[in-house]
């Protein structure tokens, strides 16, 4: 079992790679350039927040089985006893990776299986989901502690429309020994379990914050710097896992440590805010899922 302790944040979101195999509806592309995080940024990382966070998500944008030094980063992680959360679409998954993505220091792995059919609607499925299927029985076998998610995103929007996930869904049932239900609302519940750690999750699309939008509000709550933050690609701090483009940028881990740029007056005016259901970036003046909190 892996050690779970009370830390001050419950995930920080360390983003190795903004490049992503597959261009998926729901995902807005990256408009910042391609990069991949080294190993010297990552390890420093790491070393700061590993006692700060349960977990260390290796995602923001892009998917982390692009970046080419992952074993290391896992690795790294393991010296410095950081618990790992992974959020992949699987594509890349081969067998020969089984074994590292069994490692000890991950608590949970969630493939992102609605994503084949927005890239490959006209492909069939069968050699994706097999390589996800057989890593997924080797988990249960050899790391029954593991948590794993299959996400089936808009399976069943709550306006009605309906996906080719429903063909996903029939492939995991039959596979696992599962019987869905034959109707869910996914804002009433968003998980259900397969078996032992293995579930089921879906949740609908959201818009994702944009200065580019406009305002739809100035007051509400967020999670973000209170139980979770970010640090983008190229070492700049942000609040929140949808700042994808580093519109409240509280600083750069090169330049200062990550505890004082979350001391910063504005990391704390944004804490300050949230607390007296205040928005005070104009980001989340912008941002749709905030109003899952209100």
């Amino acid at each position: 079992m892996l050690a779970r302790m009370a830390k001050r944040f419950h995930k920080v979101h360390i983003e190795i790679s903004n490049i992503c195999n597959l261009q998926c509806s729901f995902c807005p592309a990256v408009i910042r350039d391609n990069k991949m995080m080294d190993l010297d940024l990552f390890r420093d990382i790491v070393k700061q927040v590993a006692p700060l966070t349960e977990l260390v998500c290796l995602h923001l944008m892009g998917d982390p089985l692009v970046h080419p030094k992952l074993e290391a980063m896992i690795e790294i992680c393991d010296e410095y006893d950081a618990n790992l959360f992974l959020v992949t679409n699987g594509v890349l998954l081969r067998p020969e990776k089984y074994t590292l993505m069994l490692h000890r220091r991950f608590y949970q792995i969630n493939f992102s299986l609605h994503s084949f059919f927005d890239n490959f609607p006209d492909k069939d499925p069968s050699n994706y989901l097999e390589r996800i299927f057989a890593f997924t029985e080797r988990a249960l076998i050899e790391r029954p502690d593991l948590y794993l998610n299959f996400r089936l995103w808009n399976l069943n929007d709550p306006l009605g429309s309906q996906t080719p996930n429903t063909e996903m869904l029939e492939r995991i049932c039959q596979r696992f020994d599962f019987n869905a239900p034959s109707e869910l609302d996914v804002r009433k519940r968003k998980s259900i379990n397969i078996k032992n750690r293995l579930y089921l999750h879906f949740d609908t699309e959201f818009i994702w914050p944009s200065l580019d939008l406009p305002v739809l509000g100035t007051s509400g709550k967020c999670y973000g710097l209170s139980s979770h933050f970010g640090v983008l690609v190229d070492g700049t701090v942000v609040p929140c896992c949808l700042d994808k483009e580093a519109a409240i940028p509280l600083g750069k881990v090169q330049d200062a440590s990550i505890l004082d740029i979350l001391g910063s007056r504005r990391a704390q005016d944004i804490v300050k805010g949230f607390k007296q259901k205040q928005l005070v970036e104009k980001l989340c003046q912008r941002c749709q899922y905030i109003e899952r909190f209100n």
